[in-house]
């Protein structure tokens, strides 16, 4: 493929084995699903706009030039592939219908071609304070949110995809992710912010109210086990990761005190009036708002048909989860989880 560099160790990986296209590998997800289908094997091949500046991995990458939005990018970029990782979202958490639905139907045409399947990280935005606190795959989808309803459209176009033209996916819907190295999330954002080095603590749930956690590498372990038995399941695959369930903000805020080791470093409840007054001003706190309803109202995931086919989930234990995501990307997992046994004690 004339859009690969010509380094030849990850060439000769892909000579020998199965390829996994890689979408959005330098987000959260993206790199999470990457890693755990390179210690399965696959070569990792992944799509960027600027791949001579690309970042560096523990595993073997072969960069392709381009960008998810371009069709003829991803169409090239998947030749050969057994499987395309869609872990790409619209940048600044905006122009979700102009920028979402496109890249994903590169994705579906490039599958279409390829034959390969479709990993999909779904997400809990499908559903409403209506759908009641638990939610199973079943569960009637009505968002009331504008990101919602087009994430509601992105699962019916996978579906779709697999009903009329034989393109496999295989879906896992999450709640807010946290881990090594994600740092665009409310765990690192708001509840963390600074890590080890946090000078507070703020939960941004109300109190008593649960909300579901997915610690991103437990969820692509789930992905790849999934992969696994690929064969067995059904053309569009959709499932439910249960996480961490916290069913009151105090268990994360607290786990998170415990494991920075400073008893002294405060827990508040999340400004949240700081958020609607620059929502008028800043675009990315208005579409915030929109989701939260999810902070007001308890959604937890019933993850039982995902392990009727892979037994238990992936679970690591939070104490462990949270020392993990505090410690940086930069430290060792035997390091961050030596730092996390006393929280665990």
């Amino acid at each position: 493929m004339q859009d690969l560099p010509t380094t030849s160790e990850p060439n000769r990986r892909e000579a020998e084995a199965p390829i996994a296209l890689v979408l959005g590998i330098t987000g959260a997800i993206g790199g999470a699903i990457a890693r755990t289908l390179a210690r399965r094997g696959y070569a990792i091949r992944a799509l960027s706009r600027h791949p001579a500046g690309a970042a560096a991995f523990p595993f073997a990458v072969a960069w392709a030039q381009g960008d998810a939005r371009d069709a003829s990018a991803v169409l090239r970029a998947a030749q050969g592939a057994a499987l395309i990782v869609h872990a790409v979202n619209p940048p600044g958490y905006r122009n979700w219908r102009e920028e979402a639905i496109p890249m994903l139907a590169n994705s579906v045409e490039a599958a279409a071609a390829s034959g390969a399947t479709i990993l999909f990280p779904a997400n809990v935005y499908v559903f409403s304070p209506a759908s009641g606190p638990v939610v199973t795959e079943d569960t009637p989808k009505a968002p009331t949110t504008r990101k919602g309803k087009v994430r509601l459209e992105m699962e019916a176009m996978l579906e779709a995809a697999a009903r009329e033209r034989g393109v496999r996916s295989i879906s896992l819907r999450a709640g807010d992710f946290f881990g090594p190295g994600v740092s665009g999330s409310w765990f690192a954002q708001v509840v963390a912010k600074g890590g080890l080095e946090a000078r507070r603590i703020d939960d941004p749930a109300r109190p008593g109210t649960g909300h579901a956690w997915a610690f991103v590498p437990d969820l692509a372990e789930a992905f790849g086990r999934l992969v696994d038995r690929r064969g067995s399941l059904k053309p569009f695959t959709l499932l439910h990761f249960g996480g961490h369930w916290i069913a009151d903000g105090r268990m994360l805020t607290e786990a998170v005190q415990r494991a920075i080791g400073r008893p002294d470093v405060p827990i508040r409840p999340f400004r949240w009036f700081t958020v609607w007054l620059g929502a008028p001003f800043v675009p990315f706190l208005r579409e915030v708002i929109e989701m939260l309803w999810l902070w007001k109202h308890p959604l937890r995931l019933d993850n039982a048909r995902l392990e009727s086919l892979i037994g238990p989930e992936p679970h690591t234990p939070l104490a462990q989860a949270v020392g993990l995501a505090l410690a940086g990307p930069d430290t060792s997992e035997a390091e961050a989880r030596e730092r996390a046994a006393p929280a665990a004690a």
